[in-house]
């Protein structure tokens, strides 16, 4: 589904956070207005950042305006989605129903809102400059042409990904969904090494954003392995073998793997705990 299609959809946002604002923000780069959006929003400073980013204005409780949306995007806490559907529920029964609520099952989404039409999303915060990457799964409710329009809604965010079974969204959740607190955890202890060896703050910032980014970008551009473009900068005995060995002796990249497994677990707990 294209832009133009978008022309003719209406949005309902249940929360107006940042990633609601990030899908806002490239929807209204896509062409569609303020008016196709119906947003609740219960904080005023929240809603006060819409109105000042997007001239949208939005509402503090659901009402009937909810019924003219095509798609529904619940982009809430999850602990928040079961009290906030229930007064949204009545108003939303002919819409698709797009959450990017961690660990919420469709399950519970199904129950609570009164539909088979929904898609669960887990997109990660590059999103908010239109780089992010987004894990989707459709419930059988939804047909081709909802997934068509979730193709077109969260493509203004970056790239995504459709995967054939729900529990998979963990490990979406655990990669990419809390994958960049990883990148900057990593990126402020290479900032913080270019520190003690006396470069400023600025120059190390420079260098350890340009080496993520560089090298990233170099792993999907190349269809070699990850392990063969690793080998290629180090060399037996040199600089960059020093840092692997330590890393190795300490058992980072071990240790790694289980904190995002421990996250994929949270995840799942995240689902049992509030759905």
């Amino acid at each position: 589904m294209s832009s133009l299609h978008l022309a003719d959809t209406h949005i309902g946002f249940i929360g107006g956070g940042n990633m609601a604002s990030a899908i806002i923000g490239g929807l209204l780069k896509a062409g569609m207005k303020p008016e196709q959006f119906t947003i609740v929003e219960p904080f005023d400073v929240t809603r006060a950042k819409l109105q000042a980013d997007f001239n949208i204005a939005s509402q503090a409780t659901p009402d009937k305006a909810l019924t003219r949306c095509d798609l529904v995007v619940w982009a809430v806490k999850p602990q928040s989605f079961k009290e906030a559907a229930a007064p949204v529920a009545s108003y939303t029964k002919e819409a698709l129903h797009l959450s990017v609520a961690a660990g919420v099952t469709s399950d519970s989404i199904a129950a609570w809102l009164g539909t088979e039409r929904i898609v669960r999303a887990m997109p990660n915060t590059p999103a908010l400059i239109g780089q992010g990457i987004t894990g989707l799964f459709a419930r059988e409710g939804s047909s081709d042409k909802d997934r068509a329009l979730v193709d077109a809604v969260i493509g203004v965010t970056g790239q995504h990904l459709w995967l054939d079974e729900e529990s998979k969204l963990d490990a979406v959740t655990a990669i990419s969904g809390s994958g960049p607190a990883y990148v900057f955890y990593f990126l402020e202890a290479m900032v913080e090494a270019a520190l003690g060896m006396g470069l400023t703050e600025a120059q190390a910032r420079s260098l350890a954003t340009a080496t993520f980014a560089g090298s990233t970008a170099l792993a999907a551009a190349s269809s070699e392995s990850l392990s063969v473009l690793r080998e290629r900068v180090t060399s037996k005995g040199g600089t960059t073998y020093a840092a692997l060995t330590h890393m190795e002796g300490a058992n980072i990249k071990a240790e790694f793997v289980a904190a995002m497994q421990a996250a994929a677990a949270r995840a799942k707990e995240l689902g049992a705990q509030f759905g």
